[in-house]
């Protein structure tokens, strides 16, 4: 490849955006036949004769697992002991975990006799060797030689590379964390009882995950969660929390600090949807005094005040796309310059993002840059909706109806069985949030200590449950679009504010005004806009 070819940003983008659909989206099955095929992609168009991918044992071993070559080049033999052959290079990674970069043989030092020998024997000419991290761990390494002619590797070329180095250790990590999984859930399955839906049972249990106090739950899908939770959280892995709005997402991130080395300093959260374009990068980097109208004194931003711990970007699809690119430099350099300023300033983050968007797309679409969503998805994680694990529902229904006795003043005991199934039988769109509004207003509306759900039902739209029998179930748009209609209609097409629908929903009423278009929802043109209140 020409240097010319080499800094192409749309082709290597292109690459690493196929590479990763591949190793990230395709089953773990598949991932000896992704390796390869990413190899082979990197080798033609890095225009070298060899690459190799080793991966470290549990003995800290580091093995060949998979090479390729051009035609008439002699791959490097599989399953073989890597650090044997050059052990200057693995003690070089091993101790600095950055690329090893040897332009010619004659660069090698004087102390490495064995990796000059085995450059000799495999005809390197050149050679440009990566760690694959996660954390503190080397989990393996890769790398590109030329046997044709010494060949240089600029900085801006190698910077790229890192990057794929991320992708391998991300689908290292899936495939690790996979297998544990399965394993996990194989004992699982053989130890845990079948859920009690009887309610006095079900108010004596303990409704909190083990080891999870604010969170709710003990189904396979919010456990699955909690696994990865447990793995990635002592590391300083980024990590993108991806889910519906109000599936816990803020939960998940708060429970990812709770477990990690910055657990004694403060998570700072900023929920970026919440912030106008104008105020975002100030919100994120601080300014100076004068910066813009109205900035009468220094700031200190959210990245400043969380050095040393963990930030939470929620809902970090909603961050403009000029800002993307100091986003970015932030995450791969831990570096910025405050609003008004040309000073540099160094910070230690961990970042946890959380979007309800699909960021793929919209890093296709060119909405959010490519390159900021393989920095922040290097190990996301699927926060289940509350409709993939109904068998949750009656723990939380009888957790949030005990946090609704204190601050309502008003006890409930016994929730009918009908009731119950009802509550089982919605598919709900606004997920555990919405689940709260929903026993908060039955709560109100309950004269007793039984609650009733019928004053409720009219306004939640809840379908039955789907019988096994061949019955009909509406189409969850159909169901989402009266249920958004009738809650609009209560409050009188207020969207925003106390007692609007937004704050009904449990949900942010940008989000809300999305929804309504998607849905085509819009208030009759023969209804005045504004009427009095009294």
């Amino acid at each position: 490849m020409s240097e010319a070819g080499a800094e192409t940003e749309g082709s290597f983008e292109a690459l690493l955006a196929t590479i990763a659909a591949r190793l990230l989206g395709e089953p773990a099955a598949a991932f000896d036949a992704c390796i390869a095929d990413a190899l082979s992609r990197l080798v033609q168009f890095l225009e070298v004769e060899r690459s190799v991918f080793a991966v470290v044992d549990p003995d800290g071993v580091l093995r060949s697992t998979h090479a390729a070559a051009v035609s008439g080049v002699t791959p490097f033999p599989v399953e073989r002991t890597v650090g044997d052959d050059v052990p200057w290079i693995f003690e070089q990674l091993n101790k600095q975990r950055v690329p090893v970069i040897v332009s010619s043989a004659s660069d090698l030092p004087p102390e490495a006799t064995v990796d000059a020998e085995t450059f000799r024997v495999f005809a390197v000419r050149s050679v440009a060797v990566f760690p694959i991290v996660a954390g503190d761990r080397l989990l393996g390494a890769f790398s590109f030689g030329a046997t044709q002619k010494e060949r240089p590797w600029p900085r801006p070329l190698v910077e790229r590379i890192r990057l794929i180095s991320e992708i391998f250790a991300a689908a290292l990590l899936r495939r690790e964390h996979e297998a544990r999984l399965r394993e996990a859930l194989g004992e699982l399955e053989m130890l845990r009882e079948r859920l009690q839906l009887e309610n006095d049972y079900l108010r004596q249990r303990s409704v909190h995950a083990e080891g999870f106090e604010d969170i709710v739950g003990e189904s396979q899908a919010l456990r699955s969660v909690l696994f990865h939770v447990e793995q990635v959280a002592p590391t300083d892995t980024t990590v993108l929390l991806l889910g519906e709005t109000g599936t816990g997402k803020e939960l998940i991130a708060r429970a990812i600090h709770a477990r990690s080395a910055r657990r004694d300093r403060t998570l700072v959260t900023v929920n970026c949807a919440a912030l106008s374009p104008t105020l975002i990068e100030s919100e994120l980097f601080g300014h100076e005094k004068g910066a813009f109208t109205g900035a009468v004194a220094r700031k200190i931003g959210r990245f400043e005040l969380a050095s040393g711990s963990t930030l939470f970007l929620d809902e970090v699809g909603e961050i403009p796309l000029g800002l993307q690119a100091k986003l970015l430099r932030v995450l791969q350099e831990g570096e910025f310059e405050r609003l008004g300023s040309s000073a540099t300033h160094k910070v230690d983050v961990r970042v946890i993002a959380a979007s309800n968007r699909d960021l793929a797309a919209a890093a296709r679409e060119g909405s959010f840059r490519p390159d900021l969503y393989y920095r922040l998805g290097v190990f996301p994680i699927r926060v289940p909706p509350l409709r993939a694990r109904k068998e949750d529902i009656p723990l939380l229904v009888w957790y949030v109806l005990g946090q609704l006795g204190g601050t309502l003043g008003k006890k409930i005991e016994r929730v009918p069985g009908v009731a119950m199934d009802r509550l089982l039988g919605y598919d709900w769109p606004g997920n555990v949030r919405e689940l709260r509004n929903v026993l908060e207003r039955a709560v109100i509306l309950s004269p007793g200590p039984v609650l009733l759900l019928e004053e409720v039902i009219g306004d939640t739209r809840m379908a039955a449950a789907p019988t096994t029998g061949g019955g009909s179930v509406r189409p969850l748009v159909e169901v989402e679009r009266e249920h958004i209609l009738r809650v609009m209609e209560s409050c009188d097409w207020r969207v925003r504010g106390p007692g609007s629908a937004a704050k009904l929903l449990g949900i942010n009423a940008s989000t809300l005004y999305s929804r309504m278009k998607k849905l085509g929802i819009r208030r009759s043109t023969a209804m005045p806009d504004h009427r009095p209140r009294t």
